[in-house]
C-alpha cells in the first residue's frame, strides 16, 4: 500500500550523504534526484524514501509521533542499520532487540531528528 515516504530536511546534501551511506547495507541506492530532494529504492515498482526541501520555503522540522520503519529480513541487518546510522552521527532512540511478537526492531534518529526504524519480523 505505501508506494513512498519522504522527510524534510533544511541540509541536503548533508542528508543524501547520511542516506546514500545507510541505504548502502541494505542495497537501496537514489532512484531519482530532483533539485529539492532525493529518492532511494530498490525498484521504481517498489516502496521508496526520500528527503527533501520543503517546498513551502519554511524550514523543515520533525512531526512529533512521525516515524518511518524500514523492513529488512534479518536481525543482522537491523543491527548493522541501527549501528551505521549512530556512526553517521544519528542518535539511538531504542537499541536493537526483540519487542515482542518475533518483532526485532532498533530506533534512531537521522541528522535533521527524523525518527526511524529498522525491522524484521522473527
Amino acid at each position: 500500500m505505501i508506494g513512498y515516504t519522504t522527510l524534510g530536511t533544511n541540509d541536503l546534501p548533508r542528508a543524501s550523504a547520511f542516506y546514500d551511506a545507510l541505504f548502502a547495507v541494505i542495497g537501496a541506492k537514489r532512484l531519482m534526484e530532483f533539485e529539492r530532494g532525493i529518492a532511494w529504492g530498490v525498484a521504481m515498482d517498489k516502496p521508496g524514501f526520500g528527503v527533501m526541501l520543503p517546498f513551502d520555503g519554511q524550514p523543515a522540522s520533525v512531526g512529533n509521533g512521525v516515524m518511518i520503519a524500514l523492513v529488512v529480513d534479518s536481525q543482522d541487518k537491523v543491527q548493522a542499520l541501527h549501528a551505521k546510522a549512530l556512526a553517521l552521527g544519528g542518535k539511538d532512540e531504542g537499541a536493537p532487540g526483540l519487542r515482542g511478537g518475533g518483532f526485532y526492531a532498533a530506533y534512531f534518529r537521522d541528522l535533521d531528528g527524523n525518527k526511524l526504524n529498522a525491522f524484521c519480523m522473527g
